[in-house]
């Protein structure tokens, strides 16, 4: 029989999850909790408090909670392990938006300042401040106090900074844990280690070596039951502002002096600064825009964006988006990269492309049809790994001819067992006080500086969203963006 991990975190916690019923909490929090504490990851002292506004007691949250994690993980699920984590969870009905609801929780917490309190805002933003306000007032924040915030911080630059502003009254920089959850993902982390610890990779990382770089996020997925949320926010405000600029970041940074938080993030803010400006009539022929109609997914019909629930009869907001930037600095002048990302697509994959440039001469023109350049695929979702794209000779005798084969590093294969969710390696790294994983006041506010002019843009030049049909691969003008470059979009089976 295995040995049980050691545990690896020794300091007792509370995390309270406001939102502690909604859909993050249920499908992400308290499963990846639950697998930290069958792994022995958890100290024995540790609390899981959830905070909603539902009047509801202690066993039937339990129940529900059991009913989630089931149904995530069947295969890792068993009586005892769940009855050994059912007892840190508890609730309490509160509503987080009035300053005199708080006793209860103030009542819960009491006698445990010199405990790790984790603070995680699984809300609507227009609740962020308020939250902090409260705690603040309430007498709750410690000096072992972490509170987490999930994207979106804000709709624009203004809104970001006036939600960090006033947060920043409450805790100190230090203490607020801004989650991308997309840098928890294994094959993120092992970018890093690919650029950096590889010989091999290290010296080609740049615009002599290096033709484009595309990163796609693509979701099978309509935006179902969030509609009201969404059309405020569309896919450059819900995917480009946070995930894929972090993505491109991380593809793009110059080495940090060590791994320090404020060293990585450091880099990643000089890429945000070099990123060249979009704005004007440029968001016409460097950004697509697109919006779902009804098609199928998985060989079934499925809606159009318009005739989604809760859905208006008219919306300009875009679904789809796709995006030719620039990185103006000495390492990358020159090099496109390609970023989209939308809903109702043909396949569920996110991705980060590297496409070398050609050799320099044709050594084997009798199999110029064959010849294509290396490309390193990171594959973040499914399967999760790394394809080096490269060509070889075909086996057999006769002419020499060439085809493109694959170096493949599954992670699955190469390390076996469940592959952890990334709001475990997330849930850890707050709970003990690293901060490497989360963005920045002003990695936020640098981002937003970007997406501003693109909005502003699109608004003063009319660009609106064009139709594409769900189960494709978004809009044509999303092809002809790539195409004008001689180049085309990675797509291959997931």
């Amino acid at each position: 029989m295995q040995q049980a991990r050691a545990t690896l975190i020794e300091h007792p916690f509370d995390m309270v999850v406001f939102g502690g019923r909604g859909d993050l909490a249920k499908r992400k929090l308290i499963p990846a909790l639950f697998h930290l504490d069958v792994e022995d990851r958890l100290p024995p002292d540790g609390r899981i408090i959830a905070v909603s506004r539902a009047k509801l007691a202690r066993d039937p949250f339990r129940q529900q909670m059991h009913d989630s994690c089931a149904d995530c993980d069947f295969e890792h699920f068993n009586k005892d392990a769940w009855d050994k984590f059912a007892d840190r969870l508890d609730y309490i009905a509160s509503d987080a938006s009035h300053k005199e609801d708080y006793g209860a929780l103030k009542e819960a917490l009491a006698g445990r300042d010199e405990v790790v309190r984790v603070f995680y805002l699984a809300t609507a933003p227009d609740l962020f401040v308020p939250i902090a306000e409260n705690l603040s007032a309430a007498g709750l924040i410690t000096p072992l106090t972490r509170l987490v915030l999930e994207k979106p911080i804000g709709h624009d630059l203004e809104s970001a900074h006036a939600i960090n502003a006033a947060i920043g009254r409450c805790l100190a920089e230090h203490q607020i844990f801004r989650i991308d959850h997309y840098l928890g993902k294994e094959t993120v982390q092992n970018l890093m280690v690919l650029r950096f610890a590889n010989g091999l990779f290290e010296p080609l990382w740049n615009r002599t070596h290096i033709d484009h770089v595309q990163i796609t996020v693509a979701e099978t997925v309509g935006v179902g039951g969030r509609w009201a949320y969404y059309d405020k926010a569309g896919a450059i405000r819900d995917m480009v502002q946070n995930h894929m600029l972090q993505l491109l970041c991380l593809v793009t940074m110059e080495p940090p002096v060590t791994l320090d938080a404020d060293a990585v993030r450091d880099e990643k803010l000089k890429v945000l600064r070099s990123l060249a400006p979009i704005r004007g009539a440029d968001t016409a022929h460097l950004t697509v825009r697109g919006q779902y109609r009804a098609g199928a997914a998985d060989g079934k019909p499925v809606p159009g964006y318009l005739q989604e629930p809760d859905a208006k009869e008219a919306s300009d907001t875009e679904t789809f988006v796709a995006i030719k930037a620039g990185v103006q600095n000495w390492r990358w002048a020159g090099v496109p990269f390609y970023l989209r990302s939308g809903k109702r697509l043909q396949g569920r994959t996110s991705e980060i492309v590297v496409q070398f440039r050609a050799p320099p001469y044709a050594l084997y023109p009798e199999s110029a049809g064959a010849i294509h350049p290396n490309q390193l695929v990171m594959r973040l979702q499914p399967n999760e790994g790394i394809r080096l794209l490269m060509l070889s000779k075909q086996r057999g005798p006769g002419d020499l001819r060439l085809r493109q084969t694959a170096l493949d590093l599954s992670f699955k294969e190469a390390f076996g067992g469940r592959s952890p969710d990334a709001y475990e390696r997330l849930l850890l790294d707050v709970i003990r006080g690293r901060p490497t994983l989360f963005m920045r006041v002003d990695e936020v506010e640098e981002a937003w500086r970007w997406i501003e002019p693109i909005l502003e843009g699109w608004d003063r030049e009319g660009v609106t969203p064009k139709p594409y049909i769900a189960g494709s691969w978004g809009p044509s003008a999303s092809v002809a963006l790539i195409e004008r470059d001689g180049r085309t979009w990675h797509e291959e089976e997931s």
